[in-house]
């Protein structure tokens, strides 16, 4: 008698099922990436989006397993965690005005994933993002490698997508990189920024580059003040999916990354998005380009913003 053989899937566990966790989760699935661990706080909410998804199953040809659960035990043995949980902005709300509250909720989750999935990799997407990339790093006590924060690659798919649309070509032929928080003081590089290898310069005044910086940098916001009740998660969850994609495939992508620095680019103690290779370990190598002064200048303010924050939410920590 042979006997059976168990294999295991990778597993990625989602916390927070709103709509940027359950559209990830979907996009997960039916890129056949993963097992999905689908987690809420709120009872049934996870559970049945769990099930709406696994009846898509048939249709959508993938054979993954999802999952919902109000329950960290049901998460273990993850090979990737994302955090998503916190709430949203509103309008007129910025990323910092969510400190508070999330704070807590991002340090509570990573604390309790951790101690069921301690091999796991960490990506964190609630907002403030640099902020609280940090405070997960810090509270699973990981080294830096192993978490890391989705921005820089929402970011630069922005711009790119405001590019496409000015010069009327195809979104896949442009290519761009926005460094910096995520947030009003990104630092999006229209120096690299390349139309199939063609400088944007090239197709474009200053003036306009310089529209389509600012429209980046309040790329989130435009979506918040049009929705009224909401905020962007499509594009969002295309860009998690994008890193889970090149970890488990062992893909070795150069992707704009929130990451721990310790020198890199002049900065110390400090989470910030980079160009960082991603694969089976997390982050391979952080790649450090020549940035002009006024570049270096832009990073060290949003660096200093972003500084400015963790103090703020280790204080307020502190007091709860």
């Amino acid at each position: 008698m042979i006997s059976p053989i168990l294999c295991r899937s990778p597993r990625v566990t989602i916390v927070g099922a709103g709509k940027v966790g359950s559209t990830l989760a979907q996009r997960v699935a039916e890129k056949n990436l993963a097992d999905v661990v689908l987690l809420d706080i709120v009872e049934g909410m996870p559970q049945g989006l769990a099930l709406d998804l696994m009846e898509a199953r048939g249709i959508e040809l993938h054979h993954r397993q999802i999952i919902g659960t109000n329950d960290y035990a049901d998460t273990a043995d993850s090979d990737i965690v994302v955090i998503t949980a916190g709430i949203p902005r509103k309008p007129g709300m910025s990323r910092d005005d969510l400190l508070k509250i999330n704070a807590k909720i991002v340090v509570e989750a990573a604390k309790s994933a951790i101690a069921y999935s301690p091999n796991a990799i960490f990506i964190v997407v609630t907002n403030p993002l640099d902020v609280m990339t940090y405070l997960a790093w810090e509270a699973t006590g990981l080294p830096r490698h192993r978490v890391m924060g989705m921005a820089g690659v929402l970011d630069s798919a922005r711009f790119e997508t405001f590019i496409a649309l000015e010069l009327g070509v195809l979104p896949a032929d442009v290519k761009a990189m926005v460094l910096g928080s995520h947030g009003d003081l990104m630092v999006p590089l229209s120096r690299y920024a390349t139309v199939n290898g063609i400088p944007i310069t090239e197709f474009l005044d200053s003036a306009t580059i310089a529209r389509l910086v600012e429209r980046t940098r309040n790329g989130g916001a435009e979506i918040v003040e049009l929705m009224r009740t909401g905020g962007a998660f499509f594009a969002p969850a295309s860009a998690v999916s994008v890193m889970v994609e090149s970890i488990l495939l062992n893909q070795s992508r150069l992707l704009p990354v929130a990451i721990y620095l310790q020198g890199e680019y002049g900065l110390d103690d400090i989470v910030i998005g980079v160009p960082c290779r991603l694969g089976c370990g997390g982050v391979e190598k952080i790649l450090e380009l020549y940035l002009t002064d006024g570049e270096r200048e832009a990073l060290q303010i949003s660096a200093q913003s972003v500084r400015n924050n963790i103090n703020r939410a280790q204080e307020i920590l502190a007091m709860q």
